[in-house]
């Protein structure tokens, strides 16, 4: 029963740069169908002509490359707190599925985590309860920060455990994510 040493590893750093990479990458790649989108309407619409629908085209990949930037630059570090599971619950809502008012019910499963400090945290997962299975009202966790993700102190009784970088679910035997390669914090 402790946390991971292995949240030290470099494999959570390298992720972490990865993710931000892809981002902006992502965003740039939009940014670029939009700007040769805009151009190629212009080149062959009655309705607009090109520098005006490249002006629009440029316009809207210049909100793209903005998002992508903060976007990355949102995900930084946040501090690391410890804290205790101190409620469960399940909570059901009518979600509009977009067809014609068409409303389909959901559950969302809730995991309150009171930090050090006094706050309170939600964990929030809809129509999937598995999260919500694997933390217990008492359990000790620790929230990750520059990974945004919890850790349990005791994983004893666990079968499974859960990457704490792209939350992949393995068996408690397993040692590397097969998914992003990092360690799992057990």
């Amino acid at each position: 029963m402790a946390y991971s040493s292995k949240i030290n590893d470099q494999a959570f750093d390298r992720y972490r740069q990865n993710t931000k990479n892809w981002r902006f990458g992502f965003s740039l790649i939009i940014a670029a169908i939009a700007v040769l989108g805009f151009y190629v309407y212009g080149a062959l619409s009655s309705e607009m002509n090109n520098p005006e629908a490249l002006q629009i085209g440029l316009t809207i990949a210049l909100m793209f490359i903005l998002i992508g930037f903060f976007s990355t630059r949102t995900r930084t570090d946040s501090r690391t707190w410890d804290g205790v599971v101190i409620d469960k619950s399940v909570r059901k809502t009518n979600k509009d599925i977009g067809y014609n008012g068409v409303k389909a019910e959901r559950l969302i499963f809730i995991v309150f985590v009171k930090s050090e400090d006094g706050n309170t945290h939600a964990i929030r997962n809809e129509d999937d309860d598995t999260v919500y299975d694997y933390y217990k009202i008492g359990d000790k966790v620790r929230y990750h920060g520059s990974l945004h993700s919890y850790e349990k102190f005791d994983k004893s009784g666990d079968t499974i455990v859960f990457c704490n970088a792209c939350a992949f679910m393995h068996d408690i035997n397993d040692d590397d994510c097969r998914n992003c390669g990092c360690p799992l914090l057990k």
